[in-house]
């Protein structure tokens, strides 16, 4: 469990807010993050990195000089929303463009890629590289499948030396990108890590074992082994690693690496200079020249007991880049000039949305739409401890609580705008975007773009008939599989969201009520979810884990007919 906190909902703001108030002279906070505390200067391309809380330093910790331009601060395990990614970057561009750099994980990858798309659409240039360091998430031939760890710190570091050498956006994608591609890492667990408020950890390894290629969101190993003394799992690491060693380095004598060894929160330094003594030692065997080996915390998980080892292989330019000053509030290596143009803090306010002129029975069904989300959000508040734990068998365990913020800040929203004489449809679509922006991750990116499609075809003129609200369930299920990518059978929400739809509409087409259409979508919606128990995950976290899936309901299906079922009792009022 974690021991200081308020409210768990909370944690991460009041965690930015104190990160800030301890690093004014060298972080500011603009919405979505943190930057540096002087302006990007002209013509230099600005590094971007970012994605949940709960790793500290990374993400914060690795803004100034020598690192990164900005940080995007998730909630705690959960990816940013795209307008936290978007608003972040547009602190700190210039004309030269903005670099977004991310561990390759599914919520991240949806919501940095719609950032990027709006500044690309904005005339703001934008590129991304995701970290693919993790050698046990996926196999060599599957590469873009694997996420990132504590290598983020080599990529990090490789963007932000190229963008101060004035290198334009291009040539700083391309030398992340080929530090990327020359990362690999490999990491232990001991214990499991935990949510701040959580009771229970999100996954255990057994006494006297340990779990191999876990992640750092709580994700479980892929194998559990027995404990190994300090020099085995020295070996362990070395062996995996240079065995893994890019293809254009056919062998490891004279080969010149930059190390990482990782401790993931609860293992301590003398632990790791004693593993480090073990791999130092091999690597000179194996003829490889170490080059500023950092050994310490780079990338953690909320008390998990782990390690791992990142190596870096160097070429000339990428030795440089590592070995190059940086002064970052968690990150310090040689001098710096810290002298620049103080930017100011930016307005965390958010702009108040304009409400559309709407009809007199649009705005009678808003009153219904917010009913439906308030019972949404309660029945998400009543589950969201049992979301969570589903999620963590194979997952990382945020889905409760992920869903929680979500459905509490499209409930908040929903009934703001029907305060303002919105109509259904606008109170529909704000509360989308209230909700994908405090959710983050995936299941925020999709709750929020589907409530918004639905929100847009409802509108905001008439008062939405069964026949419109059948079409506006569609349309919500056409974006969460456009952008989620996922098919029936993938064990995913689309599981659960596409007989729902499929059933409302043939309810619908045959004259039913909508109370009782609904009904009888959302009975269906709760079969497809619990049979979910026995299909084996295409997509997402929980993919590398088929066997500790199988037996288990995909959370994401479940809170959707959750979900579906509470605003049936609405309707039926």
């Amino acid at each position: 469990m974690s021991y200081v906190l308020n409210d768990p909902a909370d944690f991460a703001d009041e965690a930015a807010a104190g990160f800030v108030a301890a690093h004014r002279g060298l972080v500011r906070r603009v919405p979505g993050g943190v930057a540096r505390a002087t302006a990007t200067p002209s013509g230099q391309v600005a590094v971007v990195i970012g994605g949940g809380s709960g790793h500290y330093p990374a993400f914060a910790g690795l803004v100034g000089p020598g690192l990164a331009h900005a940080a995007v601060m998730g909630n705690v395990f959960a990816s940013p929303s795209a307008q936290q990614v978007y608003s972040a970057a547009k602190a700190v561009a210039t004309d030269a463009g903005v670099l977004l750099s991310y561990g390759n994980y599914a919520g991240d990858v949806l919501n940095f890629d719609q950032a990027e798309a709006r500044l690309n659409a904005e005339g703001i240039p934008c590129r991304t590289v995701r970290v693919t360091d993790d050698i046990y998430s996926a196999g060599p031939d599957e590469r873009e499948k694997r996420r990132g760890i504590a290598g983020d710190l080599a990529v990090f570091r490789a963007a932000a030396w190229a963008a101060e050498q004035g290198f334009d956006l291009d040539a700083v994608h391309a030398v992340a990108a080929r530090a990327n591609e020359r990362t690999r890492s490999f990491g232990v667990a001991f214990t499991g890590c935990t949510l701040p408020g959580a009771k229970e950890p999100l996954f255990t390894v057994p006494a006297g074992q340990m779990g191999v290629g876990m992640g750092i969101h709580g994700e479980p190993g892929i194998d559990v082994r027995p404990l190994p003394t300090a020099k085995e799992l020295g070996a362990l690491f070395v062996d995996a690693l240079l065995d893994e060693r890019p293809a254009d380095i056919p062998g490891a004598h004279g080969a010149r690496v930059g190390v990482i060894l990782n401790g993931l929160g609860a293992v301590k330094s003398e632990e790791l200079f004693v593993v480090y003594a073990t791999v130092s030692q091999l690597l000179e065997d194996a003829g490889v020249v170490v080059v500023e080996p950092e050994i310490g915390e780079y990338a953690t998980s909320f008390e998990m007991a782990g390690v791992s080892l990142t190596l870096f292989w160097l070429d000339e330019e990428l030795e440089r880049a590592w070995s190059a000053p940086a002064y970052t509030p968690a990150y310090r290596k040689g001098a710096r000039d810290l002298t620049g143009i103080a930017a100011g803090d930016e307005a965390i306010d958010e702009t108040e949305a304009d409400i559309p002129v709407a009809s007199a029975g649009s705005i009678a069904a808003a009153e219904t739409v917010c009913a439906v989300i308030d019972a949404i959000r309660n029945v998400i508040d009543r589950e969201a401890e049992e979301l969570g734990r589903l999620d963590a068998v194979a997952g990382d365990g945020d889905h409760g609580i992920g869903m929680k913020r979500g459905a509490r800040a499209a409930a908040e929203a929903a009934r703001k705008a029907g305060a303002a004489g919105a109509g259904a449809g606008t109170v529909l679509s704000l509360a989308g975007d209230a909700w994908a922006h405090r959710a983050g991750g995936t299941s925020g990116a999709l709750w929020g773009a589907g409530l918004r499609a639905a929100g847009e075809q409802i509108g905001d003129q008439d008062r939405p008939d069964a026949a419109v609200i059948a079409r506006a369930m569609d349309a919500a299920r056409a974006i969460v599989q456009g952008n989620g990518k996922a098919q029936v059978g993938d064990k995913t929400l689309v599981d659960a969201l596409v007989p729902f739809v499929d059933s409302l509409g043939d309810a619908v087409s045959s004259g039913l009520p909508l109370a009782d259409a609904w009904a009888a979508a959302a009975g269906e919606a709760e079969k497809a979810a619990a049979a979910t128990a026995s299909l084996v995950p295409r997509m997402g976290r929980a993919r590398p884990h088929v066997e500790k899936s199988i037996g288990t309901p995909d959370p994401g299906a479940v809170s959707f007919a959750l979900a579906m079922t509470a605003a049936s009792a609405v309707l039926a009022r």
